[in-house]
């Protein structure tokens, strides 16, 4: 039996790798192969603080200094994972017997050990991440919900009972920005909010307002467009958006989106609702569009 302990932490790692890790313990005879990765980064020794002493180049030679892109590098372990043949996990070795090594793409070898390593893994995930078997769709609709998302949620009323609404410029580019790159942007709500008002702000949009059942909207949008939900992005907010959350085969919502709809969604803003979350989801989808048009090319 082959045992593989894989680490939580490394979102980029393919099957393909798994699976030819598996091949080198079955077929060539190895009983432990483990993860690593090749860098580029010249090594010195270290002195304590306090000591008189000269640091030492570990593995090069600095009068005959490489270029380190003319520099094979040094394999790395990466703790990604590691597979070994039964009896070395039970007796506590994740390393043992007949060893080898498995080297992992650069891209696909990505840690998270603190906070800071969070954008640079969904970046990199959204680039080189592995998206199951089924080919990604590219998005051909994106709907909004429009309190809480388009706006910041507030409203303010005038003396003489007309509603102001505001939100930021930021998401206005957001949405020409994907209409010029062939998506479609729609607006809904479940609130009787003013046409005329939301008009006002140019958007250049289709919107329902006063909608009670979300869903149907969006259902018979896609319908008349001829798309399939995966080709289908939504940007919500509320319990009212969870059911197109779920559906959708893009969802976010901004980061001050109510606990129902963050747990439907597959990707959580960093910016609030009316503060640039819909420009921020944008830039997400065109991320991911990257990596359908790629993932064609291959």
């Amino acid at each position: 039996d082959i045992v593989g302990n894989i680490q939580a932490t490394s979102p980029c790692l393919h099957p393909t790798d798994l699976q030819k890790v598996a091949e080198m313990i079955r077929e060539e005879g190895y009983d432990s192969v483990f993860s690593v990765v090749r860098r580029h980064q010249f090594r010195w020794s270290e002195i304590q603080k306090g000591v008189r002493e000269v640091t030492e180049p570990l593995n090069l030679n600095p009068a005959k200094r490489p270029r380190r892109q003319d520099w094979d590098g040094e394999l790395y372990e990466n703790g990604s994972f590691y597979f070994a043949k039964r009896h070395l996990i039970e007796m506590g070795y994740l390393q043992g017997g007949k060893t080898a090594y498995y080297e992992m793409r650069a891209e696909h070898s990505v840690d998270i050990d603190v906070d800071i390593d969070w954008p640079i893994a969904e970046q990199r995930v959204l680039r080189y991440g592995y998206f199951g078997k089924e080919k990604l769709k590219e998005i051909k609709l994106l709907v909004c919900n429009i309190d809480g998302c388009l706006t910041n949620g507030h409203i303010y009323v005038s003396g003489d009972q007309k509603e102001i609404i505001s939100y930021d410029i930021k998401d206005a580019i957001g949405i020409s920005l994907l209409k010029k790159s062939g998506i479609e942007v729609r607006l809904i709500s479940e609130r009787a909010c003013s046409k005329q008002t939301l008009s006002s702000l140019k958007l250049d949009c289709k919107m329902e307002v006063n909608v009670p059942d979300k869903l149907a909207v969006v259902d018979e949008w896609r319908k008349e467009m001829g798309l399939c939900w995966k080709e289908v992005a939504y940007l919500g907010n509320e319990v009212s958006d969870e059911e197109c959350l779920k559906k959708a085969g893009l969802s976010g919502v901004p980061a001050d989106a109510c606990s129902t709809a963050q747990r439907a969604v597959g990707y959580i803003c960093k910016s609030n609702g009316g503060r640039g979350a819909l420009r921020e989801f944008a830039e997400h989808i065109f991320l991911l569009m990257e990596k359908v048009i790629n993932s064609c090319q291959k």
